[in-house]
Order: C-alpha cells, then sequence, then structure tokens
C-alpha cells in the first residue's frame, strides 16, 4: 500500500464527450476514463435505446466501444440500430451473460468503453445461486467495477427496478460505482428525465432532458418551453412552478383538482411529487389558514411526467389546491415557488435570481415568493413577496 499526503497534485480527470449535450451535461462534463456507471429506469423506458445510441456517438467520436446484451440476440441490437440509423457506427456487439467469458473478451480487447446490458443477466459460475439474484448481481457488479478501476475502461451497466423504482439487487451495488443514473418519464408522455442521484466526478441531481420520438431519443434543450408548451388559457388549478434541478433551472406546470367525495373516506391522488407532502401542505392550510379539505377528494398532477422532490413546490402545490378549490384562476404570466413550515411561515428558496431569470426568458412578467433571503435584480419581473402563508391565502385569493 502507498501512502500519499492531501498536497500531491492531482490533473482533473480527462473527459470523453459523447457529443449528446445532455448525456454530458448528466455525467458531469463527459466520460471519464476507469469510471463505472449504473443507470436504472422502468422496463419499456428507453434505457437500451439512449445506450445504444450513447455508444454509436462515443464510437464514432474515436473511443472503441463494446456492447454486450444479456437481454437480447445480436441480431435484435443490430436491428434497433438501424432502426434509428446508427448501423454504420463502428460499435462491438456481444451476446452473453457468463461473466467469465464477457471479462476474458473484455481483457483481450481492452476498450475504452464498455456496456453491459443489464446486470440482473449476468452469471458468475464461483457463485452458487440462480443469475438475477442477490448474489449473482453483487458479485458481477464487484467484478465488473474493479476491472473498470483496474485496466481504465469504462463500464457502464443497466439495472432493473422494482416496483418502488429502486434498481434491483442489493443497494451495495449503487455504492460499488462511481455514478447512478435514473431513467424516468411517463409511459403516456413522450418527454424522459436522465436523473444523476450520485455522481463522484460531477455535480448530483443533475438533469438531462430527452424526448421519445421515432428516430429514438431526441435532445431536449430548453425543457421549461417544452413542460408549458401545451399550457393553454389560464384554468383554476393551473400553477407554474419554477424550480431548479441540479445547476438548471425548469419551469413545469402543477395542475390540482378539488371536487365533493361521494366516499367517506375522500381521496389524496398524487402524480409526479410526494403524497406525504401533500398531506402536510393541506394540514398546514387547515390549521393555521382555517381552510378545510375535508370530505373533499384532492387531485395533484405535475404536468409532461415530471417528478419533483424540491421543498420550494410547496407553495405552488398550495397556491394550485387553493384556485381549485375556490375556482380562482392566478394569472397567466405569473410563477410561484417557496417553502412551507408547519408554523405556516413561508421560507425563502434558493437561487432566487436563476428562477426569475428563467421566468423572464419564457416572457413571464409577475413571481409570487417568500420574502427574505438573498437580495435580488428586478430582472424586468415583479416580484411579490410573502411573509406567512395566511397573508398569502389572504391578499392572492381573498380566503383564509
Amino acid at each position: 500500500m502507498v501512502l500519499t499526503d492531501l498536497t500531491t497534485k492531482e490533473s482533473p480527470p480527462p473527459r470523453s464527450q459523447s457529443g449528446i449535450a445532455e448525456l454530458d451535461r448528466v455525467l458531469g462534463g463527459g466520460l471519464v476514463a476507469a469510471s463505472a456507471i449504473l443507470v436504472g429506469g422502468d422496463p419499456g423506458i428507453g434505457k437500451s435505446t439512449l445506450l445504444l445510441q450513447a455508444a454509436a456517438h462515443f464510437a464514432r467520436s474515436g473511443l472503441k466501444t463494446i456492447y454486450v446484451s444479456g437481454e437480447e440476440a445480436s441480431a435484435q441490437v443490430r436491428m434497433r440500430a438501424q432502426r434509428l440509423g446508427l448501423a454504420d457506427a463502428p460499435v462491438k456487439l456481444a451476446a452473453e451473460t457468463n461473466l467469465r467469458d464477457i471479462l476474458t473478451t473484455l481483457e483481450a480487447e481492452r476498450p475504452d468503453l464498455a456496456i453491459i446490458d443489464s446486470i440482473q443477466t449476468m452469471w458468475a459460475d464461483n457463485v452458487e445461486s440462480a443469475p438475477g439474484s442477490v448474489s449473482q448481481v453483487r458479485a458481477s457488479a464487484h467484478e465488473l467495477t474493479n476491472f473498470a478501476k483496474r485496466t481504465g475502461v469504462s463500464v457502464i451497466l443497466v439495472g432493473h427496478v422494482t416496483k418502488d423504482g429502486q434498481i434491483a439487487g442489493p443497494r451495495v451495488v449503487e455504492h460499488m460505482v462511481d455514478t447512478v443514473l435514473y431513467f424516468e418519464g411517463e409511459r403516456g408522455h413522450q418527454f424522459r428525465i436522465l436523473r444523476a442521484v450520485k455522481n463522484r466526478f460531477g455535480p448530483a441531481d443533475e438533469i438531462g432532458v430527452f424526448e421519445m420520438t421515432g428516430q429514438g431519443l431526441a435532445e431536449v434543450t430548453n425543457p421549461s418551453a417544452h413542460f408549458l408548451s401545451e399550457r393553454g388559457e389560464p384554468a383554476a388549478g393551473s400553477v407554474v412552478f419554477a424550480g431548479i434541478e441540479g445547476t438548471r433551472p425548469v419551469l413545469c406546470e402543477l395542475q390540482a383538482l378539488v371536487a365533493p367525495s361521494p366516499h367517506s373516506q375522500a381521496r389524496r391522488t398524487v402524480v409526479g411529487w410526494d403524497g406525504g407532502r401533500l398531506a402536510m401542505i393541506l394540514a398546514v392550510l387547515e390549521a393555521r389558514c382555517g381552510i378545510p379539505f375535508a370530505g373533499l377528494d384532492v387531485y395533484l398532477n405535475v404536468a409532461g411526467g415530471m417528478k419533483i422532490s424540491e421543498p420550494a413546490a410547496d407553495l405552488a402545490v398550495a397556491a394550485a389546491l387553493l384556485s381549485a378549490r375556490e375556482d380562482v384562476a392566478l394569472p397567466a404570466e405569473t410563477v410561484v415557488f417557496g417553502e412551507i413550515s408547519l408554523s405556516g411561515a413561508l421560507r425563502p428558496a434558493t437561487q432566487t435570481e436563476n428562477r426569475l431569470k428563467e421566468a423572464q426568458k419564457l416572457g413571464f412578467t409577475s413571481a409570487i415568493a417568500p420574502a427574505g433571503g438573498k437580495p435580488v435584480g428586478k430582472n424586468g419581473i415583479t416580484l411579490n413577496t410573502m411573509s406567512d402563508l395566511t397573508g398569502f391565502v389572504g391578499e392572492i385569493f381573498g380566503a383564509g
């Protein structure tokens, strides 16, 4: 074992650009040599399509690339490549599940990039259990990650997810690799979101947005404009939230519907947000503002298939709920953001200036946000600040 100290000079790791700007953004600026990357997502969401496109782009840029499929025959992968217009890319294909054979081939070929689709189909003959079991997944991921670090080959592993949305297999697989990416999206929407939940070589929680087309996945360079493209005239229950995903401001539409419940137990249905957080907002509105939702069904949806986990969406959700309950539409050119505490106070959100700049670029003229926080320039947008939820409810909706 060789010991060094913290003063040892290290140059930044060299990166290879794929030419797919959204993928390079999520990876932190490009592919790092000797890195191990895990990509998870629901069945049929487009993982294999994305990685085949990435493999073709990396190969065309000069990287020696091998694509190993444990789920499809080589002919199936070639047919997909022809459908996507990638048949001329210098990518080597193999259909194999035996881990020993795969590692032997990779040792002999020494590619710059190896893609394994998927880790759940790999089978190590020194482990006495069925392919896809916890032991097999752990052993296969360990061997492939070690191979990447030892030889300098970048390895991308595809992982299937459980019904809860977590990558199937032991959690230790996510601990081993350098980067964990989740491919998200709703089947009924054309948008797909690639999200970095762990990245040792770049910012975590960065997102890349793609659109599923007949020619594969196309980049969406301005996600906010796309997420708001189908928004029509202002309607009760519709609010635009100015959020931050990683380093990028993203605007999306929150839609709420409040209706009398025919059941003894009112329903609370959420798509794209946390159901527990919705229950908290409803409780704060009732306890602090005197606005009850008892006997009312509440439905909340994030338009475009987006999933939001940022606390700054609290105020936008409250505005959507109140707008739907009171049947009063907010002005179409207004964005809302801010965090709500259990006391009913409003807490300022981070990166307020970036949110306002993005809103102004898309033609919004006013914003509702909590008071306090860093002072920001006006950016040509009217900023209406609120100190607590009671004041917000009274001023905007005349309720409470």
